[in-house]
């Protein structure tokens, strides 16, 4: 899959493709559906998405508190496994955010990318002010010589597929509900960093991640499935995993930290992808160390117990 950042220099091989547009923050089902209708609509030509970073709500509010269910790499990596093989990834700035939907649709769509069909979804909007809707990008498609595709929302089990609903559910506690919604287990992708290894001193070494940026899912302990994407112990693995701010150590950022069953190793600077599976219990303080250790005991027995049902 290739990644083109600007439409104003593209290559020839990057143009002619059919597709989705929007932010696809999660990825989830109902982005599913409109990358699928971009595959159907021009089957022989390359299958695309268009999407934005920062993300515009990121752009436009760069103060309000953390909402994306992904970042740009994690959902780069859920992309490149449907099948795209062009990224759209337009750097989201004042020039761009200052198109209006005409100039979006002639400069970004038309003369930018050379797209041969476009999938939006009924509610989608562009261009500056938001102003642009399915029915003035139609009207520029008829006359720019692009097609266009509207997707229906979509709903599962009575509740709208959203990013909104993913949130609503993962606030919640409810990772099962989120993956219903996405079709694939909720996961924090990244880096791994330096910790204060006090797990190794308890006896549950974890590899440390970082959430900035990211919705944070209910506080707590979760079981998970963890893929490890680079260096030498690159696999899949079983674990269990804290979110949150470590109370019994006064903690104060939130993070993740993933404790790997059955593994021995370094992980420092490997990526990795943690599913939450299931949630636990809350974050909780202890009377002592013993008693924390106790409960890790009792979490990791039950997170094992949940994944070899998987």
């Amino acid at each position: 899959m290739r990644i083109i950042r600007d439409y104003q220099y593209t290559r020839a091989e990057d143009r002619g493709a059919s597709a989705a547009i929007g932010n696809f923050d999660g990825v989830h089902l109902g982005h599913q559906e409109v990358i699928d209708l971009a595959r159907k609509a021009a089957p022989d030509a390359p299958l695309g998405v268009m999407t934005f970073e920062p993300h515009p709500r990121e752009f436009f509010s760069p103060d309000a508190p953390p909402f994306r269910l992904m970042n740009s790499e994690a959902r780069a990596a859920r992309l490149e496994k449907l099948g795209v093989d062009r990224l759209y990834q337009l750097n989201f700035n004042n020039a761009l955010a200052s198109l209006t939907p005409r100039e979006f649709a002639e400069r970004v769509i038309c003369k930018g990318f050379g797209l041969v069909n476009v999938v939006v979804g009924a509610d989608f909007c562009f261009g500056k002010s938001r102003a642009g809707n399915v029915t003035s990008l139609q009207r520029y498609g008829e006359e720019m010589g692009f097609g266009v595709t509207v997707a229906n929302l979509l709903e599962s089990n009575g509740v709208q597929v959203s990013s909104t609903a993913i949130r609503d559910a993962l606030s919640a506690g409810r990772p099962r509900d989120a993956a219903a919604l996405l079709g694939h287990w909720h996961r924090i992708e990244g880096e791994v960093i330096g910790g204060e290894q006090r797990g190794r001193v308890l006896g549950y070494p974890t590899a440390n991640m970082s959430i900035e940026g990211l919705h944070p899912p209910h506080f707590g302990v979760y079981a998970v499935l963890v893929d490890v994407r680079d260096g030498p112990h690159k696999g899949s693995y079983h674990g269990a995993a804290s979110i949150g701010v470590r109370p019994m150590f006064n903690g104060e950022v939130p993070n993740i930290e993933t404790f790997l069953f059955d593994f021995t190793g370094d992980l420092y600077g490997a990526t990795l992808s943690v599913g939450l599976v299931d949630y636990l219990r809350p974050e909780l303080r202890f009377d002592g160390l013993d008693a924390l250790i106790a409960q890790m005991d009792a979490d990791c027995l039950r997170a094992r117990e949940i994944l070899a049902t998987l």
